[in-house]
């Protein structure tokens, strides 16, 4: 930390009143405004119900949703974008995925199920888990995770994604369409239960891709990096990515599971704070560019 910042500090909430959810991993959270919205997850079953934390009031309620009410899901995508909430994928019961796309307007708690088009060259996104939804703009930007090539809903053929895909917003609310934008260089692994975050700060926007699994622990930090848009007058000109490893040493300890998140300025020092955590972690990183 530079001089004259503050320490992060954890501090446990209490006094907590309302509906607490129960106890659970695999789920999704954001916040808009002074509201903590979670959704999903798994503990003997998965959970269906749509929770939400008022920070003001310290207060957990069920709002009344209404519309195409998915169904509940685990280890699934999540992206919040002004007062609608974006999830995709995800484990609905156990060896069955999907990859229905559905749309919340916490305005009206109004569920709708989205239907984009799918790309132009390839086809849409398969059901997933584990995968990685991250916001950059007006797209949304999909990658990796974890398929299940059973026929039989019982069993267990896990194959790891390292698809990468680009999905177009409407403005306030829908989705326009998929595309699998042109990639160059070495890009990640295929893997599930990584972190991604979209980070615009100098030069280009970037999407950083870390860790995961494959069969074993990742500790690669990948930046899908340096995203620019296509100049007006070419509809549907596919945006090319030049994914790159990043170089230098030890970044982080392999890990999969985790959360990565962008704080700004903080953000900036991402990578000198994992660099610093290496006398204690082992770890090794990666990057992607958008053109």
């Amino acid at each position: 930390m530079s001089a004259g910042t503050e320490e992060p500090l954890w501090r446990r909430v209490h006094s907590v009143t309302g509906v607490i959810p129960r106890s659970r991993h695999g789920h999704r959270a954001a916040a808009i405004r002074e509201l903590i919205i979670v959704f999903g997850g798994g503990n003997e079953g998965i959970a269906e119900e749509l929770h939400v934390y008022n920070s003001v009031s310290k207060q957990w309620f069920l709002p009344a949703v209404r519309g195409d009410i998915p169904p509940g899901c685990a280890a699934h995508g999540f992206v919040c974008e002004g007062t609608r909430i974006l999830v995709f994928g995800g484990m609905v019961e156990f060896g069955k995925y999907t990859n229905n796309l559905y749309e919340l307007q916490a305005s009206r708690w109004l569920w709708k199920k989205l239907k984009p088009r799918p790309p132009r060259n390839a086809l849409p996104p398969c059901a997933r888990i584990g995968h990685s939804f991250t916001l950059l703009g007006n797209k949304c930007y999909l990658f990796g995770g974890l398929a299940n090539d059973s026929e039989d809903p019982n069993g267990n053929v896990p194959r790891y994604m390292g698809d990468f895909y680009e999905l177009e917003l409407q403005s306030v609310s829908g989705a326009r369409s998929w595309s699998v934008p042109d990639t160059k260089g070495g890009g990640p692994s295929p893997r599930e239960s990584h972190s991604a975050v979209a980070h615009s700060g100098r030069g280009s926007p970037k999407l950083f891709v870390f860790g995961g699994m494959q069969g074993r622990r990742l500790g690669d930090l990948c930046p899908a990096s340096e995203f620019k848009t296509c100049q007006p007058g070419f509809p549907g000109a596919p945006s090319a990515v030049r994914i790159t490893k990043v170089r230098g040493g030890a970044c982080g300890g392999l890990r999969c599971l985790h959360s990565l998140m962008r704080l700004v300025p903080a953000f900036i020092r991402f990578q000198n704070f994992l660099c610093g955590l290496s006398k204690y972690l082992d770890g090794n990183p990666t990057s992607v560019q958008v053109f």
